[in-house]
């Protein structure tokens, strides 16, 4: 009786360790997932169930111990097991699988005591009467079944499930060739089929057909699912107004998303097919290479490193030329853009940083552009280059003009009188309104040779700027006070800033409208000092 309860024992927990293993080595999914990997483990064990009634038949045809064929059977197929077991703990290395590698090996130390067992005593197997070696079989089988619901015992080899390989789907029937295999060798050597060998392979058949039916199950919902997540991510790119765009290695694009038409004025369809770089600034071109090709290295060499961040000028379909960011990655097919029209945002700086330096009111350079551009003249200048010079100038009369005639009109006539400035002097010139009714001009070249080129250059000024201003329906006059400051060596740019406005505020005293230049005289003991001179 206690024989008859062992080998019913391994039975049982011989399927049970077999659909343990199985689970073990799969991916904790969902519960078709499960199902599927329960029909493997049965199919698995009852196919070696199979094999071992056929020898079992055959070793009772021979008038042998039948007992002692079953725990010799039992024994082989445990080893099978046990081989499975050593294949599932190999990979358990993560620090999270710890207790089911645990398990595992418990489990075969187990197993492997039963093997020692079954050589070391007297019996096989049995001690005083006792199946010591069935019941370390069925422990170790156990415990085998117990793994994965330990921590880490799924997804122990660490391998996607979700999508079914072909080497899955193949090693699904061999079980079933197994059965056929064996019961057509039990059919060739003369033996009968009996209803335990019947049921055993139509078992294993049934759950191939089950098997097959929830693999169905599970690629139609992988099929929705990924459909689902198509029609979500298409919404995105579709929706975005960012254009998406995935180009081949080859440089073809063979993906646009549709927002292309609606910041580059270009329809998907007539850009699917060109090769980069597509409609790019001739300047920014060899940039925009030179990131793809290095990405396309990395790609061939099987490397994928951080994407790319670049900006370039693209022209639209208007012929108009859109500043882009993109961001360059690795795709599938190659490699994917991610691109933002920041034309506005670009216009935007632009027109920043040119109040940053240029007065609102009249568009010329404001007081630190002008410095600026001071300073850099005076870096600029060598012993064989023309020494620059900078003219101060304050309107005389303006103050009663705003006054009287309200502020409109006195902006309108300081706009009035900018124009006429900028064009009493050369291209390479630049004038700047300082603040109020103050401007200043640094004049570069030839324009800076001498007091008498700087003081025609002011007369003509002055000139201009002494003219009827018609604003509305009526003349406003003004005068202009200049003081002109030469550059000398080794003088700074404050330094000549200050002369020149100490000697506009000298022309001012004189009696307005009049011109006056700064230069320095020597003195006893070497020393300079400054002096003005009267032009007009």
């Amino acid at each position: 009786m206690a024989q008859f309860l062992a080998v019913a024992g391994i039975v049982v927990c011989l399927g049970l360790g077999v659909a343990g293993l199985v689970v073990a080595v799969a991916d904790s999914g969902t519960t078709l997932i499960w199902l599927r990997r329960l029909l493997d483990g049965w199919m698995i064990a009852g196919s070696l169930l199979t094999l071992c009634w056929v020898l079992l038949l055959h070793r009772a045809d021979e008038r042998s111990d039948i007992t002692a064929s079953v725990m010799g059977l039992a024994r082989v197929v445990t080893d099978v097991v046990v081989l499975g077991l050593l294949v599932a703990v190999c990979f358990g290395v993560k620090s999270g699988e710890r207790t089911g590698v645990i398990v595992s090996a418990v489990a075969l130390i187990v197993l492997a005591a039963s093997d020692m067992l079954r050589i070391l005593l007297p019996a096989p197997g049995i001690w005083h009467g006792l199946p010591v070696a069935a019941a370390c079989s069925m422990t170790g089988l156990l415990v085998a079944a117990a793994t994965p619901w330990m921590p880490g015992g799924a997804s122990i080899v660490g391998v996607g499930q979700r999508v079914l390989p072909v080497m899955g789907v193949v090693a699904a029937f061999v079980p079933v060739a197994v059965c056929a295999l064996v019961m057509a060798a039990h059919a060739l050597t003369g033996g009968r089929t009996d209803v335990v060998m019947a049921v055993l392979a139509g078992s294993v058949l049934l759950g191939l057909g089950a098997r097959q039916g929830v693999v169905h199950a599970d690629h139609l919902r992988i099929t929705r699912e990924a459909s689902v997540r198509e029609a979500h991510y298409r919404t995105l790119v579709d929706g975005s107004c960012d254009v998406i765009t995935i180009v081949g290695l080859d440089g073809r694009v063979l993906y646009i998303s549709p927002a292309a038409h609606q910041v580059f004025g270009y329809r998907p369809e007539e850009l699917v097919g060109a090769s980069l770089p597509l409609y790019c600034h001739p300047e920014d071109a060899a940039s925009l290479q030179k990131a793809v090709e290095s990405l396309r290295k990395e790609a061939e060499t099987g490397t994928r490193g951080p994407g790319r961040r670049m900006s370039c000028r693209l022209r639209d379909a208007d012929g108009r030329w859109r500043h882009v960011e993109s961001t360059i990655s690795h795709h599938a097919e190659g490699l994917i853009f991610a691109s933002r029209d920041v034309t506005e945002r670009v216009s935007l700086q632009e027109q920043l940083r040119h109040l940053a330096f240029h007065d609102a009111l009249t568009g010329l350079a404001n007081r630190a552009l002008f410095t600026d551009r001071v300073a850099h003249a005076l870096r600029k200048r060598t012993a064989d280059t023309i020494p620059p010079a900078v003219l101060f100038l304050d309107l005389d009369g303006f103050k009663a003009v705003n006054d009287a005639a309200g502020h409109a009109t006195g902006d309108a006539l300081l706009i009035q009188a900018a124009r006429r400035l900028q064009a009493s002097v050369r291209a390479g010139d630049t004038v700047a309104r300082l603040g109020g009714d103050e401007f200043a001009a640094l004049l570069e070249g030839e324009a800076g040779t001498s007091r008498p080129r700087a003081s025609e250059i002011a007369e003509r000024i002055l000139s201009a700027l002494t003219k009827p201003y018609r604003i509305r329906s009526t003349d406003a006059v003004v005068s202009a006070s200049i003081g002109i400051a030469l550059a000398t060596p080794g003088i700074t740019p404050e330094d000549l800033l200050h002369n020149a406005d100490q000697a506009m505020y000298e022309a001012k005293a004189a009696g307005k409208g009049r011109i006056r230049i700064h230069h320095r005289q020597p003195r006893a003991g070497c020393e300079t000092s400054s002096a003005v001179t009267e032009t007009r």
